[in-house]
């Protein structure tokens, strides 16, 4: 999937004519539709969006190929993906949430403290979930440039400054 970016999921129907509830990722949620095609997780199904209107937590949306409440019902839960090519280039200090995942993450003095597990959205900022060794659990640290003051995705790696006793 390193091709492809995740921009949204499929929330459930919304009305009975086939039109399902879609939740952006997209940092402006209606550019979801200017991606071009938008393929399940295992590219084995693709959709065009026509975006319809917007509603609360998302947007109403008709999928190519889906014509009934009951085709929209069991889409619900399905992530969509665009093409990376077809997203735009980034600011030098913005990261697509997929970069980030499965890099190694080490202090600033070079201990190994795990990997990005995911990139957690709860509404104040972007929280990094980290997994390693040692740890009993995920740790969540908040991506700022004063906890995360490096991240370097060509050699693999996020050099983190946590606040004390977080790992």
């Amino acid at each position: 999937m390193a091709d492809r970016v995740c921009v949204g999921a499929i929330a459930g129907a919304f009305g009975v004519k086939g039109e399902v509830r879609l939740k952006s990722f997209c940092a402006v949620p209606e550019d979801i539709a200017a991606y071009g095609a938008l393929f399940t997780e295992d590219g084995a199904r693709f959709f065009t969006v026509e975006i319809t209107r917007p509603v609360k937590n998302g947007l109403a949306v008709h999928l190519s190929g889906v014509a009934s409440k009951e085709q929209a019902d069991a889409l619900k839960g399905i992530r969509l993906f665009a093409d990376r090519s077809r997203m735009p280039a980034l600011p030098e200090d913005e990261f697509y949430h997929a970069d980030l995942i499965g890099l190694e993450v080490r202090d600033t003095g070079g201990t190994l403290l795990g990997t990005v597990r995911a990139v957690q959205e709860y509404g104040a900022g972007d929280m990094l979930e980290i997994h390693g060794p040692g740890l009993k659990s995920t740790v969540l640290l908040p991506f700022t440039r004063e906890a995360v003051p490096t991240v370097d995705i060509a050699s693999g790696r996020i050099v983190v400054d946590p606040p004390e006793g977080l790992f």
